[in-house]
């Protein structure tokens, strides 16, 4: 599960076995979850982050959403 960073208390990471389109999951406290599409940045599925970490959890995304998308493609293209 390849952690992209560590921010504000959650970690933004993907899956090993993820699948298009590219999104990014952000997990706080290891037991709530929020997943991400990122192009453009829009939440597809919460269980259990609250309305402000969700607001926090985007805002993170769009500001490193180039990072995001070149971790993904530089992890997948290696399988």
């Amino acid at each position: 599960m390849p952690t992209l960073f560590n921010l504000f208390g959650f970690r933004f990471m993907f899956y090993s076995n993820d699948h298009e389109p590219v999104h990014v999951h952000v997990i706080k406290d290891q037991k709530h979850e929020a997943k991400f599409r990122v192009n453009p940045v829009e939440l597809i599925e919460n269980n259990g982050l609250k309305a402000s970490e969700l607001r926090l959890a985007e805002s993170v995304i769009e500001e490193n959403k180039e990072i995001i998308v070149n971790r993904w493609n530089e992890y997948f293209k290696k399988q």
